[in-house]
């Protein structure tokens, strides 16, 4: 089954809402390119809603530990939203879990940046 990602804006935050497979081939090229074309036009808030990845392999997981290194050299923040169980416990085998910023929803993922922001008074 073939990835297919919508990305669409929200309070400055770009949310990329994921369907289908993160795995070894085009997959996960395509979820590659799509971070490198997010992160080139300079994207900063970046959040993976991944509530209908159906599966990960060690590739997608590579792939996405890759996006999150690329993330930070470009001085932006990746987040994911909506982890369902075998994506939470693949990231808890590889011991991502406490590496990437995981929310139980993309509305609390996007409200998180908020809550970041220094408050001037």
């Amino acid at each position: 089954m073939a990835l297919k990602m919508m990305e669409r804006e929200l309070d400055g935050v770009t949310a990329v809402s994921m369907e289908g497979q993160i795995v070894l081939g085009e997959e996960s090229s395509a979820f590659r390119e799509k971070m490198e074309t997010l992160l080139t036009a300079d994207k900063k808030k970046i959040v993976l809603n991944v509530a209908y990845v159906t599966y990960i392999d060690s590739v997608g997981v590579g792939a996405l530990v890759a996006s999150f290194n690329s993330a930070r050299l470009h001085g932006a923040t990746l987040k994911l939203a909506n982890l369902g169980s075998r994506f939470r416990e693949i990231l808890q085998v590889t011991r991502l879990l406490t590496v990437f910023d995981t929310y139980q929803t993309e509305a609390a993922a996007i409200q998180s940046f908020a809550k970041a922001r220094p408050h001037h008074a």
